[in-house]
């Protein structure tokens, strides 16, 4: 478990591009109904980068830039099937984006998952529609060296992993 912040520019190959997308398309949901989109882009694509870029708080705009991807998760809230509303659409979202990591770090890949962003920019900017909500944001791309990141992120990329014991 890491939330890395130092990136290497490099570009990421199509296909592992296209097999995070895959691997998110595969995630479990509530009666298959996969209530999640993604708007996403490479730097290849730096219209659509940087405005997803600056979607971000300046804090996360500082490293993430580096990242090659930029992808922002989206909940649709009401079932397709129902047409109800779905009280499942985050945790599949999250389902989604679990699998979609997972298949970073497979690809040699890292990537970063944030809730610092502005979800009402993010609707501006890509005309998200009422009944669609922006849920978090995340940055993939490769490892980069720390050596030839700022030193406040040199500490923070090193600083030891906690989380709360297993009984709790």
């Amino acid at each position: 478990r890491w939330s890395p912040v130092i990136f290497d520019d490099r570009p990421i190959e199509d296909e592992k591009l296209g097999s995070l997308f895959e691997a998110a398309r595969w995630a479990p949901s509530s009666y298959n109904d996969q209530p999640w989109s993604y708007i996403a882009a490479t730097k290849g694509q730096p219209e659509t980068y940087d405005m997803l870029l600056s979607c971000l708080m300046e804090a996360n705009q500082v490293w993430a830039q580096k990242a090659d991807l930029l992808a922002c998760a989206v909940a649709k809230l009401t079932s397709t099937r129902t047409g109800k509303p779905n009280r499942h659409a985050f945790h599949d979202v999250g389902q989604a984006n679990a699998n979609l990591v997972l298949q970073a770090t497979a690809n040699g890949l890292v990537a970063h998952q944030m809730g610092g962003f502005s979800p009402a920019r993010v609707r501006e900017l890509f005309q998200v529609p009422e009944g669609y909500e922006p849920l978090t944001m995340l940055a993939v791309g490769y490892p980069g060296e720390p050596q030839h990141a700022a030193a406040d992120l040199q500490s923070r990329d090193s600083s030891p992993r906690q989380r709360r014991p297993l009984g709790e």
